[in-house]
């Protein structure tokens, strides 16, 4: 199983974010390569859905720094979308857009024509778990990819998110969770 460490198309769509995501820009992005190193060892992808989970990883949680907010799934999926139209790409749309909406979702997501719905949701939850969540992943490959692109505080920044989301509304302090 290779990890990998250079992805182009990656480091094009975050470069343009750089100054907006500021001090998080690189756990984000160890984030982003950690879950497609994830959704990879998943699926065994084409061209075509390999890019589809990039252009996913990418635009994920990115509409968390725009307003530092933790209800970050719309203006995520709305990127996307503004990314995929200038693109050319506008038939990938609700492909995307699913992957990017349904990545918190804690049970899988059944009888969706999309399937990489549910391989990105099973990567950034393999992630967010920190490998707890493994869905038959190795053990020992979850341990190199984490090793290989450390959290450098990511996690931690999502904590403060939510702590702060739940002084604001504490009756749903995290928005963006579905069952």
């Amino acid at each position: 199983m290779t990890i990998e460490t250079h992805i182009p198309l990656l480091e094009a769509i975050l470069g343009e974010w750089k100054s907006v995501i500021g001090s998080q820009y690189e756990p984000y992005k160890n984030h982003v390569y950690r879950v497609l190193n994830f959704c990879f060892i998943f699926h065994q992808c084409q061209e075509d859905d390999r890019e589809k989970l990039i252009i996913a990883g990418c635009f994920h949680d990115l509409g968390i720094w725009p307003d530092d907010r933790v209800d970050y799934l719309p203006p995520s999926i709305e990127l996307a979308k503004t990314y995929l139209k200038n693109q050319g790409k506008q038939s990938w749309s609700t492909e995307i857009a699913l992957m990017i909406e349904m990545h918190h979702k804690i049970t899988s997501v059944h009888n969706c024509k999309y399937p990489l719905v549910e391989v990105f949701r099973k990567g950034d939850w393999v992630d967010v778990s920190k490998g707890w969540r493994s869905f038959g992943l190795h053990r020992i490959y979850i341990k190199e990819v984490l090793k290989t692109f450390p959290n450098l505080g990511f996690h931690d920044n999502l904590l403060r998110l939510t702590q702060e989301e739940l002084k604001k509304h504490p009756l749903n302090p995290l928005p963006m969770i579905k069952w």
